[in-house]
């Protein structure tokens, strides 16, 4: 294994296994105030995930509930959950390359998340469990849209602060807003106990979240200019085996992973959570992601991949906590779960952005998460049955899918290490510090 992710051979043009491109020469060493700026970048869209994490993320921890009470079975909140993964990541396959080949990342970021944030308070309108449903899924689409060409303009600088950082950083921001918006849900419902005057009140952080990028957007019209200057031109070559190998394992890790909506689902089914409490566990699992996604963010930039073997594995617990324990053991599991959500959305897709040239991000991200959705779709349905079935098969099918990614990981780290596929993506020295 390698020492570290980035420290791979000292060039890389004979790597025999990737169709990624050199970008050794052209790493240029960029004055200080460019990373001063790509800092206040990453901020300001922290700013803005975190008002967006707070509106979706407060919907998100009663959205099962919700779908209960409107006489939705387990099933078809699995199918639900699983139908809006599915096109939350799988439309990514046209908002990646979309944005990639036009170059216009602003106007599809921002489609995106008007769709994502005028979804989430409609949903105090609805009086059945299908319209809900419908906005429920809007609301992944909207997210589908964004993320990608969001993700990639995050990605140009990350160049001088360190991938893991960058994602690290935004993804703290984000949860933040994910652990206020499920208590300000929950301290509603404790006042009101009225799901529709909670999905109401979300209304105001999601024209925060509005504004603030509309103000990204006129400030920082060309986030690409913070990449490091004269990129090679890679219009031909397709992605290296060393990425799909990854997405395979990062497949695995989506297939085990249970949805909250299915989980707080059974909270609302087995009486062992109070409804209020519900996002309040929400809330919790939010706050161990963003610590955890700054903590393991500046791990990734310094041993890489290798952090997500003992990652996956202590995240798979969660599932067997949160499905047959008590009130404190679910709060545990619940802990477990915001652990690997973490990983999921800051580590893993730091990953890739090393792996692949710059010019191809937009497309590597959209099938990335693609694939990724699809995995969560399939993995979602099949868990939403068997809870319906035979709870133990479904506590054992998330187990075993999660662990097996652990040996795909490693072949990923095994591969890596021998071929120093990554070091022509790492940061500008000293960039980290910035």
């Amino acid at each position: 294994m390698a020492r570290r992710f980035f420290e791979g051979k000292p060039h890389a043009r004979n790597i025999p296994d990737s169709n990624a491109m050199d970008f050794t020469h052209v790493v240029s060493k960029q004055p200080r105030v460019r990373g001063n700026t790509a800092l206040r970048f990453v901020l300001l869209i922290g700013v803005v995930s975190f008002f967006a994490d707070f509106t979706y993320e407060g919907s998100r921890s009663i959205t099962g509930p919700y779908l209960a009470v409107l006489g939705a079975s387990a099933t078809a909140v699995g199918v639900v959950a699983g139908l809006g993964e599915l096109l939350g990541y799988g439309l990514r396959l046209i908002s990646g390359p979309l944005s990639e080949r036009t170059g216009q990342f602003w106007p599809v970021t921002l489609l995106g998340y008007f769709v994502q944030m005028l979804a989430v308070p409609a949903l105090a309108l609805t009086r059945t469990w299908p319209a809900a449903a419908s906005l429920i899924i809007a609301e992944r689409v909207g997210k589908a849209t964004r993320n990608p060409p969001r993700d990639v303009m995050l990605s140009h600088a990350a160049r001088h602060m360190g991938y893991g950082w960058v994602f690290g950083l935004h993804e703290a921001m984000d949860q933040c807003g994910a652990l206020l918006g499920p208590l300000l849900v929950a301290a509603v419902l404790a006042r009101s106990n009225a799901y529709p005057r909670a999905f109401a009140t979300l209304l105001i952080p999601a024209l925060c979240a509005l504004a603030v990028l509309l103000i990204a957007r006129l400030i920082y019209p060309r986030p690409e200019d913070l990449e490091a200057t004269a990129l090679p031109d890679v219009r031909v070559g397709g992605l290296s085996s060393i990425f799909w190998t990854y997405l395979c394992a990062a497949a695995l890790v989506a297939a085990g992973f249970a949805d909250f909506s299915l989980i707080a689902f059974h909270f609302e089914k087995a009486g062992n959570v109070p409804k209020a409490w519900v996002p309040v566990f929400y809330a919790v699992a939010m706050a161990v992601s963003g610590a955890g996604s700054l903590v393991f963010g500046r791990l990734f930039d310094r041993f890489g991949v290798s952090v997500l073997v003992p990652l996956t594995v202590v995240s798979a617990l969660a599932t067997p906590l949160v499905f047959l324990g008590n009130f404190w053991v679910a709060l545990l599991g619940v802990a477990l779960w915001g652990l690997g959500m973490g990983v999921h959305e800051s580590i893993i897709p730091a990953a890739v952005a090393v792996m692949v040239p710059a010019r191809r991000r937009g497309s590597a991200y959209g099938i990335f998460t693609a694939g990724y959705g699809i995995s969560w779709f399939i993995g979602s349905v099949a868990i939403g049955i068997l809870y319906d079935v035979f709870l133990p098969a479904l506590i054992v099918f998330s187990v075993v899918a999660e662990i097996a990614a652990v040996p795909v990981f490693l072949q990923v780290i095994s591969r890596i290490a021998s071929t120093g596929n990554a070091e022509s993506n790492r940061p500008s020295k000293g960039s980290a510090q910035t």
